[in-house]
């Protein structure tokens, strides 16, 4: 790999920074969250939007809670400005949403947004961009810092003379690749815009820090953020917002050490679509919040739902792993995973039961959920699946919660071995409708020629007396002897030539259509295994377990 190629940050821009104050502080609120899917989201797409997407793309931005939304670059397209007119013209967003357009600092394009934003009654943000780092103003631009200055303040003239009599209209700048621009330079740009646009506390101008190409750390993004949250004049009049990207994959943690270390608002997508590798995702920053209890201050609670629209808006589908989305993110294959997940479960319910607390109301403790499925709107149908890896403990979270069977731990590993020959066998997930068929292949199939055909008991304890007809290959066996039922039945078999040992026997009614199950561990001979019967009743279960039992005894 040539790295000699490339240089570090520190090598590219200064980092002034050495008494930061970031790594003490703490998340306690949320930023202001600005999508930008219709905008920046939206030019990153091989398709972009047409205005039917566009429109739902928005309305599912409203329904979410979003008070800020970038709509678009009106002087970039004609679809754009036209969906900016739709706002202006029809009632699309509610008098609490602000709406944001995009333009760069040229007069003619800036005439065209403002233009655009005409007749809208909502707050208006109008921001204006222009790259301000050394690779861009020598390549790009050809611009040397005075020039580019001045290229700036004329932008900004522009933006005064065409809307600053426009009272619901507020402006924000950035200084695009903010990350890698001179500090000192980029500091004086922006101090110079606020005393332009005259920023005051009641009308506030937002100064918005792009890392345009994530190149960095997410600590040195921090700095660069402090430094400018410090130094900044005219601070209580400056929101000061970020615009994270994700090239090396940081992206979500340079947003939340840059809202550490002074950021109040923070520019997205909702699940992170974008150039290249795309903008910050502020799904899961929001969520990430949630899962520290601290209120997002927007609705996730269908997030299926907002995938769904949301692949439906970019064409693009969302990874099986995408945090907290992704169809996967609840699922364990894992057998320690599954076994945790298990028992955790258990215990949350048994403590929402014991201190009268809802389920969706007490506190999460669940191992290797960090959030509770169902605040997403999920059920718990996928939380367990089974595959090679898993284990006992997976396998009968999906028997108990499909199919209501509390398998004996004693049987759980018994059938794990079996659903780990197959799984090894097949190489693919196997499917809670599939464990039931195995389980019911090895431990449930009806012996041949065995059944009881009636039964009954006098008498209680030790005075107790059964009676029980068998019938073994068309031959009738009755037999009577003290004891219980399920005593005299192997009594029964045994004098018929079917000799079994009873070890264990669990009784489970169910509110299933299967009534009562029985899981029945035996001996035959030096052999010893498992059967289950079902039946109406716990007592014809047992029976039905038994004859299972010595059906299969006979066979071996």
């Amino acid at each position: 790999m040539p790295s000699h190629r490339y240089r570090d940050i520190h090598r590219r821009v200064e980092v002034p920074l050495t008494q930061r104050k970031w790594p003490d502080a703490r998340l306690t609120q949320a930023p202001l969250w600005v999508p930008v899917d219709l905008r920046d989201g939206n030019q990153a797409l091989a398709e972009p939007m047409d205005p039917a997407r566009k429109r739902r793309f928005f309305e599912l931005l409203v329904a979410m809670g979003y008070k800020e939304i970038e709509v678009g670059y009106p002087s970039a397209s004609q679809t754009d400005f036209d969906f900016v007119r739709l706002i202006a013209e029809e009632d699309l967003a509610p008098e609490d949403v602000t709406i944001a357009v995009f333009t760069p600092a040229r007069r003619d394009l800036i005439e065209r947004t403002v233009a655009s934003v005409r007749g809208i009654p909502n707050d208006v943000v109008i921001h204006m961009y222009t790259a301000t780092a050394p690779a861009w103003r020598d390549i790009v631009l050809g611009k040397d810092r005075t020039a580019l200055r001045e290229l700036i303040l004329d932008g900004g003239r522009a933006v005064l003379d065409c809307a600053g009599d426009l009272p619901n209209v507020r402006f924000e700048f950035s200084p695009e690749v903010f990350n890698l621009t001179e500090p000192d330079y980029v500091l004086e740009i922006c101090d110079r815009m606020t005393t332009l646009w005259d920023a005051t506390p009641r009308r506030p101008v937002i100064l918005n820090l792009p890392a345009t190409v994530e190149v960095a750390t997410p600590n040195v993004y921090a700095d660069q953020i402090e430094y400018m949250h410090r130094n900044l004049a005219r601070r209580d009049s400056v929101i000061l917002s970020v615009h994270p990207h994700n090239d090396r994959g940081t992206g979500v943690a340079c947003a939340e050490l840059a809202v550490l270390a002074g950021a109040q608002r923070v520019e997205g997508c909702v699940f992170g679509n974008g150039e290249r590798t795309g903008n910050v995702d502020i799904a899961t920053l929001a969520l990430n919040l949630h899962a520290q209890g601290v209120d997002p201050m927007i609705d996730f609670s269908d997030i299926d739902e907002i995938r769904r629209t949301v692949e439906y808006c970019t064409r693009m589908p969302i990874h099986e792993r995408h945090p907290y989305v992704g169809d996967l993110v609840h699922t364990a294959f894992s057998g320690t995973h599954q076994d945790a997940i298990k028992k955790g479960m258990a215990e949350h319910r048994t403590r929402a039961a014991a201190t009268g607390i809802p389920e969706r109301a007490a506190d999460w403790h669940v191992p290797y959920l960090p959030i509770d499925p169902a605040d997403l709107g999920r059920s718990y149908d996928a939380v367990i699946r089974v595959n090679s890896q898993s284990g006992k403990g997976g396998i009968a979270y999906l028997l108990h919660t499909e199919y209501g069977m509390d398998l004996p731990r004693r049987l759980q590993i018994d059938f794990a071995g079996h659903v780990q020959a197959l799984a090894d066998d097949t190489g693919v997930e196997i499917s809670a409708v599939e464990l039931r068929d195995l389980f019911e292949a090895i431990y449930c199939d009806d012996p041949s020629g065995l059944a009881v055909k009636d039964w009954r008991t006098s008498g209680d304890g030790a005075e107790a007396d059964t009676e029980i007809t068998l019938i073994v290959d068309g031959v009738t066996h009755r037999t009577r002897r003290g004891g219980g039922p399920v005593a005299a039945l192997t009594e029964a078999l045994a004098e018929a030539g079917y000799r079994i040992e009873v070890l264990g026997l669990t009784q489970q009614a169910t509110d299933r259509d299967e009534g009562a199950i029985a899981y029945l561990e035996y001996r035959s001979g030096e052999h010893l295994g498992w059967s289950c019967g079902r039946a109406d009743s716990a007592q014809a279960a047992a029976f039905a377990a038994i004859l299972r039992a010595a059906g299969r005894s006979a066979r071996r």
